[in-house]
């Protein structure tokens, strides 16, 4: 490690390999029972026991001591103050690439982190939810840019994050359907003063650069308390979703409700045509142009090999 430390003393992290960062987690000694791998991972995206024992206990119990270190700093001050006020959530945000994983971290960390006593309850929420409606996007011609800034309600999600942050009871977020690849109109998840909150999206580190003057120059990521980009190569994202579109071709696509039931019966030519074209006129260029653009923002950094594990993390100084 102090070989590490002296070599990234000019950056604004600290370099980490895996084999490192797995000797971080001190006397750290949750475990993840076999049986919750299942769940926990999504589509072609493996999880092992290794991956984490190795990369996200260590993750969580640093979480979990900033976490204890925010709510020591809120009794001080509470004392301070004669006050009795709540507890405000902890909030943590989770970004990267479409097909990275950001999903998979994020339920592993939700629950590895509500094992802890003095956290237990922890709500995982997804800006998918804050995409405008599939009526609206077609309305403003942009149903083919679904992902990008301008596909969001920014300040609906702002909002939402404002009440949770003020310590508001109860606050609404909207839900989405992969399945239907809509809004669930009038179907929402209601956040109740959990310990911890964890955004996880695409969009949650970007910034806007051209806002209109009267419009506040708040962003998401000014309500996390820890941010987290998920990294990988290019060209790897780009293999790990056309294997996803080939797995739900042959699964969720088959439904007739599916929005993309019209491509359950494409040859597995035609899937890798149309997949690689999709990925090359949307995904990558949000990715080169709003996702990417983001991960120096980033708390810590995890990043993957080809092989889809952690290979390495970077931690931003303190």
């Amino acid at each position: 490690m102090t070989t590490s430390l002296k070599r990234d003393r000019y950056t604004p992290y600290i370099n980490f390999t895996r084999k490192e960062w797995a000797e971080t987690s001190g006397d750290a000694m949750l475990q993840l029972q076999d049986y919750d791998l299942e769940a926990l991972h999504g589509m072609n995206e493996p999880l092992t026991q290794e991956e984490i024992t190795q990369v996200y206990l260590p993750l969580a119990h640093l979480l979990n001591l900033y976490v204890t270190a925010s709510q020591q700093l809120h009794t001080a001050t509470s004392s301070f103050l004669s006050s009795q006020a709540h507890k405000v959530p902890y909030i943590i945000g989770i970004a990267g690439s479409v097909a990275v994983g950001k999903s998979t971290t994020a339920r592993v960390l939700q629950k590895l982190l509500q094992a802890w006593p003095n956290h237990p309850r922890v709500d995982l929420v997804t800006t998918d939810g804050f995409l405008y409606p599939n009526k609206v996007l077609e309305a403003n011609n942009i149903m083919n840019r679904k992902g990008f800034p301008e596909s969001y309600d920014i300040k609906r999600l702002i909002h939402f994050l404002a009440d949770v942050k003020s310590g508001k009871e109860r606050v609404a977020a909207p839900l989405y359907s992969h399945l239907e690849y809509d809004i669930l109109q009038g179907q929402l998840q209601w956040i109740e003063q959990p310990d911890i909150v964890i955004v996880e999206g695409v969009n949650v580190l970007q910034v806007r650069h051209r806002q209109q003057q009267k419009d506040p120059a708040v962003f998401v990521s000014d309500f996390f308390d820890f941010s987290i980009y998920v990294d990988a190569a290019e060209k790897d994202i780009r293999k790990w979703y056309i294997a996803r579109f080939e797995s739900l071709r042959r699964t969720a696509f088959q439904s007739p409700e599916s929005f993309f039931h019209r491509y359950a019966h494409l040859s597995d030519t035609a899937t890798i045509e149309l997949a690689t074209q999709i990925w090359d006129d949307i995904n990558k260029p949000n990715l080169e142009q709003n996702i990417a653009p983001t991960r120096y923002r980033a708390s810590l950094i995890l990043e993957k090999g080809h092989h889809h594990f952690v290979q390495s993390i970077q931690l931003r100084k303190t």
